[in-house]
């Protein structure tokens, strides 16, 4: 039987984790991206599609091209942050349904209809992308999601060899600056924006 996370771990994933604009200078190994990815892979994604493909940018080369791809206010956050990370969407991730879900052939719900696999690759990537975000913050890292770059850019230098495979956000990584972050901004609740019927 499952059970309750303590208010610790509740407080690590959700109600103190904080966007961050600035890391402190300490390294982010290629162990601790290897758990990122060992945690969130087993969240659920519709029929096992795993389509979320991911870039972890570690070096000052490929962080330059990434940050000359961005909108000048995150182009800094991505030069100093240790990481950060480029989840990718593959369009084309059916080809490995008959691996990830061979209890029926999925792939045939996809590979005639583009419309429907651009959807999927869309919408499930984003969970993994969020997955991603509650892994690093499960493993003691902070994260700065962001959306301020051109995609096509982002597409052509890093997905070039692969067109099938689009970029949906990038995320930086690391241990968070406390000077970095805002004022929480407000959070409204429950019965703002939910109804139960």
């Amino acid at each position: 039987m499952n059970q309750t996370l303590d208010a610790a771990a509740l407080d690590q994933l959700f109600r103190s984790a904080r966007t961050y604009n600035g890391y402190l200078d300490r390294p982010v190994s290629d162990a601790q991206l290897h758990a990122i990815w060992d945690l969130m892979k087993f969240g659920p994604t519709s029929a096992n599609c795993l389509p979320a493909r991911i870039i972890w940018c570690t070096s000052d080369a490929t962080k330059a091209r990434l940050a000359a791809c961005a909108i000048p206010t995150n182009a800094p956050k991505i030069l100093a942050a240790p990481v950060t990370a480029i989840i990718g969407m593959d369009q084309q991730f059916y080809e490995h349904l008959p691996e990830f879900f061979p209890h029926t052939d999925a792939k045939s719900w996809f590979d005639s209809n583009a419309e429907l696999a651009g959807l999927t690759a869309f919408r499930n990537s984003s969970l993994q992308g969020a997955y991603l975000l509650l892994a690093a913050r499960a493993l003691g890292l902070d994260t700065g999601p962001m959306s301020g770059f051109d995609n096509v850019a982002v597409d052509a230098a890093f997905f070039g060899d692969t067109p099938h495979i689009r970029s949906n956000f990038i995320a930086t990584i690391g241990y968070g600056d406390p000077a970095s972050i805002f004022e929480r901004s407000p959070r409204p609740e429950f019965a703002r924006f939910n109804q139960i019927i």
